[in-house]
């Protein structure tokens, strides 16, 4: 799996970066009327400016100002500090150093300062990350898990939601699989609203995975994941659909699913991971290159169809070829 970092959790009476009126004002205009009512807080003494002008700049995607901004601040802000530990982490407005980054987690984390309280989850989860990837510590699975146990706080709304569904997708794929607790925490995950955990628990319940099979429960996870723009989910309804010789329809959302395949910007808009993205796109192309093969829901092209099954060999070898060999045996 490729991870990512856990956003900034905002405390309860956090404040987000001032903004300015919109009405008939540039970006350009919107931020540097930004910066100009933060220096006037600055001035006036506002303990939280400091740290608003540096996640001002980090959303604005200017990481080397934010990176400045936060190092002033770390050791009296704990949300400065754990910016500068997913920055170091990632290496965003500086080189990779992910040891550092895990320090800043662990001093968050096994904090005692009531400050430090809403990050420990967040804090929790990204040392997890660390510990699954080896990045910065030694590589421990059993580790990982621990960490993230500890995030997902017993499907604890406010704790760490992605650690629930990361739970979910570590006991689905791992040495540690166990699809009772996967299809547990994609529950959980779910209920507290998390997109990728909702597309994966209609696969669970489609084909039967944790879960006694129920395609009902199945479409209604699917259908509403992939109208949140979950492309596992569509991928999988393009399957369904294909299988049950609604061929045009199979046709039509295949078509609109291969018509984007940048999946690093897929999995940042839908905050789902960048793999299952991938292997829901390779879904899609593969059977719409069958539908184009064969003319079912379509007229036969088949240089369209090569095209086609060439994407999702690209996307996902793997998936392509399970559905390759599915197809050879005629189960498809």
């Amino acid at each position: 799996m490729k991870l990512r970092s856990e956003p900034l959790p905002r405390a309860g009476g956090a404040q987000p970066a001032p903004e300015a009126p919109a009405e008939n004002c540039s970006r350009a205009a919107l931020f540097a009327k930004a910066e100009e009512l933060l220096a006037k807080r600055t001035a006036g003494g506002d303990p939280l400016a400091p740290f608003l002008k540096g996640q001002l700049y980090y959303e604005e995607g200017l990481y080397e100002e934010a990176l400045i901004q936060f190092e002033k601040i770390k050791d009296t802000d704990f949300q400065a500090m754990y910016q500068l530990g997913v920055m170091h982490y990632d290496g965003l407005g500086t080189k990779e150093d992910p040891e550092r980054g895990v320090e800043y987690m662990k001093k968050i984390l096994y904090s005692d300062s009531p400050e430090a309280r809403h990050l420990k989850f967040a804090a929790a989860y990204n040392l997890g990350r660390a510990y699954y990837e080896g990045c910065g510590v030694k590589q421990s699975t059993k580790e990982a898990e621990r960490l993230w146990l500890i995030a997902a706080d017993h499907g604890n709304p406010k704790a760490s939601v992605k650690a629930q569904s990361t739970l979910g997708m570590l006991y689905s794929v791992s040495v540690l699989k166990d699809l009772k607790k996967a299809f547990f925490w994609h529950s959980e995950a779910c209920g507290n609203g998390n997109l990728e955990s909702q597309g994966a628990l209609g696969v669970m319940y489609l084909h039967g995975q944790g879960i006694r099979r129920n395609t009902k429960s199945a479409l209604e996870c699917l259908r509403e994941a992939a109208e949140r723009g979950n492309i596992y989910a569509q991928g999988h309804l393009v399957e369904y659909y294909y299988n049950r010789k609604f061929y045009s329809t199979a046709v039509a959302v295949a078509k609109r699913i291969t018509e984007n395949d940048d999946i690093d910007m897929l999995a940042k808009v839908t905050d789902c991971l960048p793999t299952y993205v991938a292997k829901g796109v390779a879904m899609a192309a593969f059977y719409l290159a069958r539908c184009l093969q064969l003319g079912l829901g379509v007229q036969q092209d088949q240089a369209a169809a090569k095209k086609c099954y060439s994407k999702a060999c690209i996307l996902d070898p793997g998936v392509a070829s399970d559905l390759e060999l599915a197809a050879n045996l005629g189960r498809i």
